[in-house]
């Protein structure tokens, strides 16, 4: 009963936010003039510190692009003991895609022998899957010497249809069937799960490796790259463009805070950890990040995320239609938001876990509700509080000095804020893969103008989702989600 409290916390936070808005703007539209003008103001220095950060991560990006990890490794006389398994979960997913996967794992430069690659598919995607799985065995197993195939069963009890559960049945099999039988202790082993359109660049794990070796509790650590949504990224509309490279540039802000960085998507972690907590959680949606929660519970804080400042590539949202793309790209933002699953968990935790300092307990209780708060509710605030105090507020207020500038006041804030947004715009083409055939130089201007939609789509694609997803905890029951697949397209050129 505890637990299904906790459900409640981050969507009543949100709605009392929301509810508080509108009252007090009607009521008292003096006391939310003088707010909205103090948090416009505390946007503006948030927006400051964010594109420092932002940054900061790219430099180091572009820096550690530039290295040769593989030969920074020379150094430690046993790295190559280090061996990595590579799990690839797939659900439907077609050949174009798993294939361009395979042919950039295939141009890594490290030694091959030392990657067990796993292809999981599903047993529920039926012969589609199975035959795509037949056809990248058969041109890339001779590549990897130790290539394996796992199918998940289809409705195992206690787990819900997802990657979560997916992840797992390979990671027991990959245990079994590969890193058993050829002695490879645990702690040699790092698991990096793989979303099956992510892509690595030819030093990753190099990269990874030496930032294994460097770390300070290498088996008590995960290790994050930055996820670049750029595969597709010209087949992407505007508005998809700008989310893509949004979802980016928060990770890239978030590896110059590693003392808030927790698990995301594409990730790696030592196997000897992932076997003692019991690998990843099976009938929840969100396990990417749950990895990280259980980790620091199970070794009562004594975990971290290791950002690596190096990218993997992923697929932006494209769908066959314009609406379709929008649709998806909800589904997925919402699916994303559903991370606030996670909160009920790390406060019942928190509760029982007595190891772990008060310290810490407050310190990631309040970041992380504040920070699936101010998803829910930071956007709607900025572009309403401005007007809506002077729409519904009582009519004594429009005669006061403060009526009169509130509008003025909070367009010149957030005119100096949209100097941060003017950065992203040359960022995101900066972060552009080359251009295709049939893309013009004059095409980049728009893709810089693009940034004017980031209002409608911090709204419509940040805070709806999010408030939908923390109002389904709230409801529980069959108003939870279950894990919804991103569809992956590749149009012709």
């Amino acid at each position: 009963m505890r637990l299904r409290l906790f459900d409640f916390i981050p969507g009543t936070i949100s709605w009392l936010t929301l509810f508080l808005v509108l009252f007090l703007s009607w009521q008292k539209p003096v006391w939310v003039a003088i707010f909205i003008i103090l948090f416009d103001i505390y946007w503006l220095l948030k927006s400051i510190y964010f594109s420092l950060h932002l940054r900061a991560t790219f430099e180091k990006m572009r820096h550690n692009l530039r290295l040769s990890w593989l030969e920074r490794l020379g150094i430690f006389a046993d790295w190559k003991a280090i061996h990595h398994l590579v799990i690839l979960p797939m659900v439907d997913e077609p050949y174009e895609v798993v294939k361009e996967t395979f042919e950039n794992l295939k141009n890594s430069n490290y030694p091959k022998e030392k990657l067990l690659v796993v292809l999981a598919i599903e047993e529920r995607a039926g012969s589609m899957a199975a035959e795509v799985a037949k056809k990248i065995e058969k041109e890339f197993s001779a590549v990897f010497p130790w290539f394996l195939i796992t199918k998940h069963p289809i409705n195992l009890p206690g787990e819900i249809p997802g990657k979560g559960a997916n992840e797992t049945w390979a990671a027991k099999e990959a245990k079994k069937m590969l890193i058993d039988k050829l002695k490879i202790p645990y702690e040699n082993t790092i698991v990096s799960v793989f979303d099956v359109d992510t892509q690595i660049y030819p030093e990753y794990f190099g990269c990874l490796t030496y930032n294994f070796l460097t770390a300070d509790k290498p088996q008590r650590s995960s290790f994050q790259p930055i996820p670049l949504f750029t595969n597709n990224i010209y087949q992407a509309p505007a508005l998809g463009r700008v989310i893509s490279f949004s979802a980016t540039f928060w990770q890239m802000m978030q590896q110059s805070r590693p003392e808030r960085l927790t698990t995301f998507s594409s990730h790696s972690m030592p196997f000897g950890a992932l076997t003692e907590i019991g690998y990843w959680q099976t009938d929840i949606v969100s396990e990417d990040s749950r990895i990280f929660w259980q980790c620091y519970l199970h070794y009562n804080g004594d975990w971290r995320v290791v950002p690596l400042f190096y990218p993997v590539s992923m697929d932006a949202n494209v769908a066959p239609t314009f609406w379709k793309t929008m649709f998806n790209i909800y589904k997925q933002q919402r699916r994303w938001a559903w991370g606030v699953e996670n909160i009920p968990y790390i406060l019942k935790g928190f509760a029982q876990n007595k190891f772990i300092s008060i310290r810490n307990k407050l310190y990631w209780s309040f970041h992380v509700i504040e920070g699936f708060h101010s998803w829910a509710t930071n956007s709607l605030m900025i572009f309403a509080l401005g007007w809506l105090p002077l729409l519904i507020g009582e009519a004594g207020f429009r005669d006061t000095v403060i009526s009169y500038n509130l509008p003025g006041i909070t367009r010149t804030i957030m005119l100096f804020a949209s100097v941060g947004i003017a950065s992203s715009a040359i960022l995101s083409v900066v972060l552009l893969p080359p251009k295709p055939e049939g893309i013009r130089w004059r095409h980049y201007l728009l893709y810089v103008v693009q940034w004017a939609f980031l209002p409608v789509t911090l709204i419509i694609f940040g805070s709806f989702p999010a408030l939908e997803a923390q109002t389904r905890l709230v409801l529980g029951g069959k108003f939870r989600l279950g894990f919804w697949v991103t569809p992956k397209i590749r149009k012709s050129k």
